[in-house]
């Protein structure tokens, strides 16, 4: 067994750690999320709203396959580096083994239910009768990838702990220019339409999620046997106890999506927008979103076996720096997406193929409303990994919950009988706000413990 990279966790400077660890794992995320604009971008500028509509109804499904992987991914690897902090690296690879496992298996479940109750689940996701056939489409053929899916956001995090973020990044970055390329091809030059943007997608993810499979061969800090692969209840609960707020951060988000699309159509066909137009839009939005987010959560997970390794080996001074850095660099990323957010939102949205009156006006409403708080709402998301990664999964369960869940959720029900579609849009910036002062409450309080059992 070779410790050399777990080692520096807990001396090399935690600046240029973060940097090493962080840069690489941003880099994975805007590349995971450019799978979805990649398809955006092309489907809108060959199939035009329909199109773009359909991939926003087929997204829950996205949503679910990366909360399990993060359930797995984030669970395994705080556990692993957190055994590793504290010396017992006998246990260390069965959380790896198991967590590879799952990935894997939930894969193939959702891929099965998906293909045998698409139908149904569509409707369920909100999709109006001109966009079905598109949906249908599209998702028949993408759900077959979901195993390699899982295995590359999940497996990613996995690799990541073993002290290697740039092979993490590289097996993100080749499904994704895998990805474009099939998708320029057979979108635009064969005019596949659907079936070329999903045929491209699951091409890139099948790359993807067999070079993480092969990386599990020769893991570096620990040697995995075939026995540590085998699922244990011991092993599964505590991986399940850290990533589970990660999990419910997506599933809640995946509930909140499912919610502002059927409310998007009800609400839309009493406006002047119609039922399809605000759900393409809300889909380019929410994914041009995810670009900025992917950035905050990237630097997140950077920041994840740094503060599991020395919050193991109780070197909290180390810990806060982390913390700390992880929430400047994010904020200053925040204020610039705040600000193209408020700018240029008729230029966003015209680049996937929504030109007409009525969609670029939505569209800018939807930004300039919608993501008003995107300057303030990063908070919550780097605290709810902080708090996973100390071990503190409770909290950082809560935490994930507030803001899409017990705020939003609630607040897509109430405000549009008053305001209408507007009231959808208010929504998310009076959520952002009220998890930002939740969030300010809890790392101030869980400071002030570590200080605590610092000075003991």
């Amino acid at each position: 067994m070779k410790d050399n990279n777990a080692n520096k966790l807990g001396s090399d400077r935690v600046g240029s750690l973060m940097v090493n660890f962080a840069i690489p794992s941003i880099i994975a995320m805007l590349v995971s999320a450019l799978y979805n604009i990649v398809d955006q971008f092309f489907i809108g500028q060959a199939v035009g709203p329909l199109g773009n509509a359909a991939t926003n109804i087929a997204f829950p499904l996205s949503m679910l396959c990366t909360a399990l992987s993060l359930t797995f991914g984030i669970g395994g690897a705080s556990c692993f580096n957190l055994a590793m902090g504290r010396g017992d690296t006998d246990k260390a690879g069965y959380y790896i083994g198991n967590s590879v496992t799952m990935l894997v298996s939930c894969g193939v479940v959702i891929s099965v239910i998906a293909e045998l109750f698409l139908p149904l689940l569509l409707v369920m996701f909100g999709s109006p009768d001109d966009v079905f056939p598109y949906a249908m489409t599209y998702v028949r053929i993408t759900a077959i990838g979901f195993p390699f899916l899982l295995m590359t956001t999940g497996g990613g995090h996995l690799i990541r702990a073993d002290g290697s973020p740039r092979m993490s990044m590289m097996c993100n970055m080749s499904g994704a220019i895998i990805n474009t390329a099939l998708d320029a091809l057979f979108v635009l030059v064969f005019g596949w339409g659907m079936t070329g943007a999903a045929v491209a997608t699951i091409t890139g993810q099948f790359v993807s999620g067999i070079i993480a499979i092969l990386y599990m061969r020769n893991y570096k800090t620990v040697k995995l046997t075939k026995n540590m692969f085998i699922p244990r209840a011991v092993h599964l609960i505590q991986i399940t106890k850290l990533g589970i707020a990660s999990c419910f951060n997506q599933l809640s988000l995946m509930i909140v999506q499912i919610s502002l699309n059927n409310s998007l159509k009800f609400y839309g066909a009493e406006s002047t927008y119609g039922e399809s137009i605000p759900i393409a839009c809300a889909g380019i939005i929410m994914k041009v979103g995810m670009l900025f987010f992917s950035v905050v959560i990237g630097i997140a997970q950077g920041s994840q076996p740094i503060v599991s390794f020395n919050y193991g080996a109780r070197q909290y001074d180390r810990v806060r720096r982390a913390y700390k850095l992880a929430v400047i660099s994010s904020g200053i990323i925040s204020i610039a997406a705040f600000a193209t957010f408020q700018l240029i939102p008729e230029l966003i949205i015209s680049l996937f193929g929504l030109n007409g009156k009525e969609a670029l006006e939505f569209g800018a409403k939807f930004f300039r409303i919608f993501m008003f708080f995107t300057c303030i709402n990063f908070l919550q998301p780097i605290s709810a990994t902080f708090f996973t990664s100390i071990g503190k999964a409770y909290k950082g369960m809560f935490l994930s919950l507030t803001r899409q869940f017990l705020f939003l959720l609630p607040l897509i029900f109430i405000l549009p009988p008053f305001y209408g579609i507007d009231g959808l849009l208010f929504a998310a910036p009076t959520a952002d706000f009220m998890a930002f002062i939740v969030t300010i409450l809890m790392v101030v309080l869980e400071f002030r413990g570590m200080k605590k059992l610092e000075s003991a």
